[in-house]
């Protein structure tokens, strides 16, 4: 599986943390940035995530700002991305078996690493559910 990950300059380092741990996992990463701890604005790291899953270059997504909120909402502006964003394993996982989301936001502010790591985990070992949550998720789009 191919995942789309990116960040702001807040969440650099649980970027990186995630990149390690999916990459042992046997995931294939590509990072679209940022690459340091200078400041950059969210949606320069989230479009182009959106992006690579719009035109199935990734099958799902990453992305990682200090609350989780800014990067979520420029994600959603994009009308085939389901980004959800979570702060634990339990909502991470029915994001992706009722929702369909296709992109975890994390809020690298408020979580620590390891349940950043147990999150992440819980969303991509998650499957989309169908029946009853199909019908649910094929009334999003405008």
């Amino acid at each position: 599986m191919k995942i789309a990950i990116g960040s702001d300059h807040a969440g650099f380092e649980l970027k990186e943390i995630l990149i390690t741990h999916l990459n042992k996992k046997g995931f294939n990463i590509e990072d679209f940035g940022c690459y340091s701890k200078e400041s950059i604005d969210y949606p320069d790291a989230a479009h182009p995530v959106c992006e690579a899953i719009e035109n199935k270059l990734a099958d799902l997504g990453l992305l990682i700002c200090g609350s989780g909120n800014g990067i979520t909402i420029t994600a959603n502006k994009h009308q085939k991305i389901r980004a959800a964003l979570s702060w634990t394993p339990e909502i991470a996982a029915l994001a992706r078996q009722h929702n369909d989301a296709n992109i975890l936001s994390l809020p690298a502010r408020f979580i620590t690493q390891e349940d950043a790591v147990k999150i992440t985990d819980a969303f991509f070992d998650a499957e989309f559910e169908g029946g009853r949550h199909q019908r649910r998720v094929d009334k999003i789009p405008l």
